[in-house]
């Protein structure tokens, strides 16, 4: 706690993250005396140039690319944007919401902890409105309001699926509407509104409708494919080949808000102009 400066409450965190070490074994027991070599992992944050499109002096957004994580996945991911925030804000900085890795576009980020805690209000709350832009399979011609609820996948005997259609799951409710239809590779751009925030939630509703989200090597594929990619096993060939696309054509477009004042954010990235689908 000294020698990171670290509260009570923080170095507990650090334990419960499985940071610290005495002699080449994790310590997982509160209290407990050790001795001996003593080993803290320490994030430390990277930067590859990635600015914020607007910031105030509480909060920025972020134009994510798409293959970014928004959180490192373990101790050894060199990059995501929680690198760039902390990078750039420090240690108190913090994402208020997440996207896929593969999912480019806006992201919310808080500089301290105060708008931290207001912003997650406000998502709680539903008073964040987002719209989404994809490219989809097939023609769509008419706009869609889909009210299917979502489950959580228990069942992974045939396929890791995060989350299914179910009965059983939490009501999620998403506007579509068809913005321009690609003859050359017969697939739609939509504008896509989630009313709820539930996880993979436009994917596995368009899934469902039968017009999958261009790229998509889990929702839209048999399991076979859905494996192979779970397990690192897919070659881009193959995905380019399978899914039309070597990356999820799924885009964060918008994000509306009130903190203190009136936002309406719009993404900078030309994804509209995208039609790099085979």
């Amino acid at each position: 706690m000294d020698n990171f400066d670290l509260s009570m409450k923080d170095a507990q965190r650090w334990i419960d993250k499985k940071r610290l070490y005495a002699n080449g074994q994790i310590v997982i027991q509160k209290p407990l005396e050790i001795s001996g070599l003593i080993e803290v992992i320490v994030f430390e944050p990277v930067t590859r140039g990635l600015l914020p499109i607007f910031e105030t002096q509480d909060f920025a957004v972020y134009d994510k690319p798409s293959g970014v994580l928004i959180h490192p996945s373990n101790r050894f991911t060199d990059y995501s944007l929680t690198h760039e925030l902390k990078y750039r804000y420090g240690n108190d900085a913090n994402i208020t919401h997440r996207i896929d890795k593969e999912t480019s576009g806006l992201v919310l980020v808080a500089k301290n902890k105060k708008a931290e805690i207001s912003i997650k209000k406000l998502f709680e709350a539903r008073k964040v409105n987002k719209s989404y832009l994809a490219y989809v399979k097939g023609k769509l011609n008419k706009k869609l309001f889909i009210n299917e609820p979502i489950m959580k996948n228990r069942d992974f005997d045939e396929i890791k699926l995060k989350v299914q259609i179910n009965e059983k799951g939490k009501y999620s409710q998403t506007v579509i509407e068809p913005l321009y239809y690609h003859d050359k590779c017969n697939c739609t751009l939509i504008k896509a509104i989630p009313l709820t925030g539930r996880q993979h939630q436009i994917r596995v509703h368009m899934f469902h409708v039968k017009h999958p989200i261009i790229g998509d090597p889990i929702y839209g594929v048999d399991v076979k494919t859905a494996d192979a990619y779970l397990n690192g096993k897919l070659s881009q060939e193959d995905r380019v080949r399978l899914t039309g696309a070597d990356r999820l054509m799924l885009h964060a477009h918008t994000i509306d808000f009130t903190y203190k004042n009136n936002y309406q954010i719009t993404s900078k990235m030309k994804f509209d102009k995208n039609t790099n689908c085979k």
